[in-house]
C-alpha cells in the first residue's frame, strides 16, 4: 500500500488551479499562525486526556472539530516519540484544504522537518534509502509502535488541529486560524495500531524533538512548557489534563490556588542531543527513612514514561525494595500473587484514600534534594477478589533505565515539563491535597 501511495505522489501531475489553491492555503496558514498571537489573549492550550480501561495506557483527542470533549480520534500519549504519527493515507485532493477532512502536504526530503525526523533514525526500523527510487519529492520515515516495538515505512506530511486555548479555567475555541492550525505529522499503515486501544489512531509526540506537539505550538505566546496530569479512572466522564504553555492551572476544588504553587522543582537530564525522554537524577529512595540500596544507579537512570504503565525497576533494586516493603507490611495478610504483579495484599487491610493507607508512603529524594513522595493511592492497584498488589514490576537484570517510573504512579500527579529550563516541577499526589487531575473545568467558554 505505502509504495503505491508513494508512487501516486510522485507521478502525480498536478494541475495549474489545484497548484494555485495550495499556494493560497499555504500563505492562508502562514499569515494566520501569526494572527493568532494577535487575535487570541490566551498563553496556554489544554487537551483532555482519558485512560483505556483494557491497557491502562492514556489517550488524548485533539481534533476536535465536532466540538465534544469524547470525540474522535484518539492518540496514545508518547512521551519518547521523535515525532507524531497516525493512520492515514497520503493523497492529493482538488478540493481546498481545511474544506476536507484531512489536509495533507506530503513534505520533501531536504525540509528542514524532514531532515530532524531523520536525525532519530531507529536502527532496528526499515531503511530510509529510498531516495534513489523517489527522489526527493517525499520524506521517508519510520513511525514506531512503542507497545509493540515494531515500526513501518511512511512519510511525514501535514495535519490540521483544533487546539482550545485556555485561561487556566476553562477552555475556550480559538478561532484563529478557522480550519484548525497546521502541524507537521506521519502517516502510518493501519496495520502499525496492533496492540492499541481500539480507539487509538496514532502516537502523539510530547517529547524533546522539535517535531513534538508542544514543539510545533505557532503561538510566540506559548512558550514550551506543557503539564501532565493523567486520570486514574477510565470512566469516560473522568478526564485528566494536559496543558500547553505558561499557565496559570486552577482546578474546580480549589478556584483560587495557582497549581504552580504547589510544585517543586528538580532537574531534568538530556543524555544527548538526540536524547528524546525525559529523565530525572534521584539520589535516594526510602520507606520509613529506611533506604534502599541503588547499587550502579548513575545519574539521570530514572526515566518517565506514559507507555510503561506501572513503574519498571532492574531486578537487584526491585528485590531490595520488596524485602524492605514487605517488612513495613508485615501486619498486613498477604495474599497469593497476580499477575503481572508478585507481591499482593488483603484489600480491606491497605486501607484508601479516604480512611488512610496503612501501607508506608514512599519518598524520593530528586537531584535537587526535593522529595517526591509516592502515596497508597499511586502505590497499590485494587486487582479485585480482595486484593491489593504492589504496583511495582521486575524488569529483569539487563534493563537499559534502571528505574522507569510509569503512568500508575504518574496518575494525579501534577507534572510540569519545563522544557526551557530543563526542570521537572512535581505535587505529588494531589489526592492527598484535596483534588485530583479530574478536577479541571472542561466547559467550554466564547473566547
Amino acid at each position: 500500500m505505502l509504495i503505491d501511495q508513494l508512487s501516486f505522489i510522485v507521478t502525480y501531475e498536478k494541475k495549474d488551479m489545484h497548484n494555485l489553491v495550495n499556494l493560497l492555503f499555504f500563505l492562508f496558514v502562514f499569515f494566520s499562525c501569526n494572527v493568532l498571537a494577535q487575535y487570541t489573549r490566551f498563553n496556554t492550550s489544554v487537551i483532555p486526556v482519558t485512560k483505556d480501561a483494557k491497557t491502562s495506557l492514556h489517550k488524548i483527542s485533539w481534533f476536535l472539530k465536532k466540538r465534544t470533549w469524547d470525540g474522535e480520534p484518539y492518540y496514545l500519549v508518547d512521551l519518547d516519540a521523535p515525532f507524531t504519527w497516525q493512520d492515514c493515507v497520503v493523497r492529493r485532493s482538488p478540493i481546498a484544504c481545511g474544506l476536507e477532512e484531512g489536509c495533507r502536504f506530503p513534505l520533501r526530503c531536504d525540509h528542514n522537518f524532514c531532515k530532524e525526523a531523520h536525525s532519530y533514525i531507529n536502527p532496528t526500523c526499515p531503511s530510509l534509502n529510498i531516495t534513489s527510487k523517489y527522489g526527493c519529492n517525499i520524506c521517508a520515515v519510520t513511525p514506531l509502535n512503542p507497545i509493540s516495538n515494531s515500526c513501518k515505512l511512511s512519510q511525514l506530511t501535514t495535519d490540521l488541529v483544533q487546539l482550545y486555548g485556555t485561561d487556566g479555567r476553562n477552555p475556550s475555541i480559538i478561532s484563529y486560524p478557522p480550519f484548525g492550525t497546521e502541524f507537521v505529522v506521519s502517516c502510518a499503515p493501519s496495520s502499525l495500531l496492533r496492540s492499541f486501544p481500539k480507539d487509538v489512531t496514532g502516537v502523539a509526540s510530547f517529547s524533546w524533538s522539535t517535531l513534538s506537539f508542544p514543539g510545533q505550538v505557532h503561538n510566540p505566546k506559548v512558550t514550551n512548557k506543557f503539564v501532565l496530569c493523567l486520570p486514574n479512572s477510565s470512566n469516560s466522564k473522568t478526564l485528566g489534563v494536559i496543558f500547553l504553555g505558561e499557565g496559570p492551572f486552577y482546578f474546580t476544588s480549589f478556584p483560587k490556588l495557582d497549581l504552580r504553587s504547589i510544585l517543586s522543582y528538580t532537574p531534568m537530564v538530556r543524555k544527548s542531543k538526540k536524547s528524546l525522554g525525559y529523565y530525572i537524577g534521584i539520589k535516594k529512595i526510602s520507606i520509613k527513612e529506611i533506604s534502599i540500596p541503588l547499587p550502579s544507579l548513575k545519574s539521570g537512570s530514572v526515566k518517565l514514561s506514559t507507555v510503561t504503565p506501572y513503574t519498571t525497576l532492574r531486578s537487584d533494586i526491585y528485590k531490595a525494595f520488596v524485602t524492605i516493603f514487605s517488612m513495613a507490611t508485615k501486619s498486613i495478610p498477604r495474599l497469593k500473587s497476580v499477575q503481572p504483579f508478585s507481591y499482593c495484599l488483603k484489600s480491606s487491610a491497605v486501607g484508601s484514600v479516604e480512611k488512610g493507607f496503612r501501607v508506608p508512603k514512599i519518598d524520593l529524594e530528586t537531584e535537587s534534594g526535593k522529595i517526591w513522595t509516592i502515596y497508597g493511592d499511586n502505590l497499590m492497584k485494587r486487582v479485585g477478589n480482595g486484593t491489593a498488589c504492589l504496583a511495582l514490576i521486575d524488569g529483569g537484570s539487563k534493563m537499559k533505565d534502571a528505574i522507569v517510573v510509569g503512568t500508575f504512579q504518574m496518575e494525579n500527579n501534577f507534572l510540569y515539563f519545563d522544557l526551557v529550563n530543563q526542570k521537572l516541577g512535581f505535587s505529588s499526589s494531589l489526592l492527598a491535597r484535596g483534588t485530583s487531575c479530574s478536577n479541571f473545568n472542561f466547559t467550554e467558554i466564547p473566547e
